[in-house]
């Protein structure tokens, strides 16, 4: 393997892209040292008002490959995209993948690692993704792995009878571990979703495609979804609630996807009548529901701009 000056070097098989808009310094700083033990990490910047700033710190762990400094907010797909890109051309094997606020576990890495070797010898079906058991540090709740066509033992159904891994029809993008070969097969990000539902789309498209989705309990991942909120179906789990801007991507995807023939039945029939529900409470409730209400109906009238 090269770096840019041609001089050999010796490096793990795996890197870590980050992707950052607007960080939480502090957060971001915990994250790139917890991921600097175990090997590499580069960071892909939307455009954050102070990433010159932050770049001297970031670049003082000996794990940090590059800054890509996109200038501005190109969206989280893209700027996966771009990492993942990176790490393909400089010769990796496999990526991780991490939100911004993410806070990985101890020996995460190799826990991830361990169980993709154990899927992987287990089945003779490919393994497009492997992710980390999350735990959402405001409600302190562990995040099941799902299957969506199951009518019973749809939650942490075991892989091949492994003990700790599990089938899956969906991983949250951050800690998520990929075979680089696998992007070949099941392609990119799909960037026109700019930030929500984009691993949604990736794992029912790679899951069409023949390919496994694993979770594991050998990695853990503190990962809040949504805004804090004291309402009782947010601090349940039953829905996650972000900034009104934002619910027109999770609306116009949503129904985008409703609208996909590899889009799991199941989850259809499920996900429905939840996201009518969080709409309508949204819109009726929320103190912000004007503005909610304007993002949120937006977003379906412009779900069938998006290309097939």
């Amino acid at each position: 393997m090269l770096e840019a000056d041609g001089k050999s070097v010796n490096r793990p098989r795996h890197c870590a892209v980050v992707v950052s808009y607007e960080p939480d310094a502090t957060a971001l700083l915990k994250l790139l040292a917890q991921l600097d033990k175990e090997g590499d990490f580069i960071v892909v910047d939307n455009g954050s008002a102070s990433i010159d700033e932050l770049e001297p710190s970031i670049r003082v762990y000996k794990g940090c490959r590059a800054v890509d400094k996109l200038g501005r907010n190109e969206g989280l797909a893209l700027g996966l995209n771009r990492g993942i890109a990176w790490v393909r051309e400089q010769g990796y094997d496999y990526v991780l993948l991490f939100d911004q606020d993410s806070r990985p576990g101890d020996q995460f890495t190799q826990g991830m690692l361990a169980a993709l070797k154990r899927a992987e010898g287990t089945s003779a079906r490919r393994v497009a993704a492997v992710g980390p058991r999350i735990i959402n540090p405001q409600t302190l709740k562990q995040t099941p792995f799902k299957l969506f066509n199951r009518l019973v033992g749809r939650s942490n159904r075991r892989y091949h009878g492994l003990r700790g891994e599990y089938q899956a029809d969906f991983l949250i993008t951050s800690g998520t571990l990929i075979p680089l070969n696998v992007v070949d097969s099941v392609g990119p990000m799909r960037e026109d979703y700019f930030i929500d539902n984009i691993d949604l789309e990736w794992c029912f498209r790679a899951k069409a495609r023949g390919y496994d989705l694993i979770g594991t309990d050998a990695a853990l991942l503190y990962h809040a979804i949504g805004e804090r909120s004291d309402h009782p179906w947010v601090r349940s789990g039953l829905i996650a609630q972000h900034k009104p801007e934002r619910t027109f991507y999770s609306s116009r995807n949503r129904v985008h996807l409703y609208g996909k023939d590899y889009a799991p039945l199941g989850w259809k029939l499920r996900d429905l009548p939840r996201f009518a529900l969080k709409a309508i409470w949204l819109m009726l409730f929320s103190p912000h529901r004007r503005d909610y209400a304007r993002n949120i109906l937006r977003g379906i009238r412009e779900a069938r701009g998006l290309a097939s």
